[in-house]
């Protein structure tokens, strides 16, 4: 529990550093082809941070959960799993609105 624990605030806190400076406009951060036709690239970059940070936050909730041992492992697993798959439909969307598709 505690192994999974550490190793959640560790990624959590990559994907917040990586969403974080995606926000502030390091766009370039995320692949060219993801961005072939998007013109507002400021708006565009505070929308795909925000739904990066989604993820950070969920995998910090899980780690948080996972703390209070083994009887909270799967809740620990399915906030993260939730929290993943809401974060990738929120990064889908960003894609969509912004690219006019994921690729």
């Amino acid at each position: 529990m505690l192994v999974y624990a550490i190793l959640m605030f560790l990624v959590a806190a990559v994907f917040a550093i990586v969403s974080v400076a995606i926000y502030k406009g390091k766009t370039d951060w995320i692949h060219d082809y993801h961005q072939t036709k998007v013109t507002d690239k400021s708006a565009y970059g505070k929308a795909f941070g925000k739904a990066l940070s989604v993820m950070a936050g969920a995998m910090a909730l899980s780690g948080v959960i996972a703390l209070f041992g083994e009887p909270a492992m799967w809740g620990a697993i399915a906030v993260w799993m939730i929290g993943f798959a809401v974060g990738v439909i929120a990064i889908v969307r960003v894609q969509k609105k912004y690219n006019g598709g994921v690729f």
